[in-house]
């Protein structure tokens, strides 16, 4: 890779930075931010059914068990259409032909 320069906002001297992932780190990193948004999308449904249980009896009001139900489903949606899109990726590559 190649050094990128970075001018200072407060200084305004020029900064090179050197930044080298090797091909390992990029996938873990990249790894680690899927197990995070899959965490994320789990509390997510936990907070959902948590806000249901509080509703019946009778400690939240409906808009609340709406909003994290929606943000639930949401995220549950976003998610499913990524895993589509990865997939899909995934099997272009695997009919490429070298």
């Amino acid at each position: 890779m190649t050094s990128i320069p970075i001018q200072s906002v407060q200084s305004g001297k020029a900064i090179t930075s050197s930044v080298q992932a090797t091909p390992a780190e990029v996938t873990q990193s990249f790894g680690d931010f899927l197990q995070q948004a899959i965490e994320e999308v789990g509390a997510q449904e936990k907070n959902a059914q948590a806000q249901t249980v509080k509703f019946m009896a009778g400690q939240a009001d409906v808009s609340q068990v709406m909003i994290a139900s929606q943000q639930a489903e949401l995220s549950l949606q976003l998610t499913t259409q990524i895993r589509n899109r990865v997939v899909e990726a995934y099997q272009e590559i695997m009919r490429t032909q070298v």
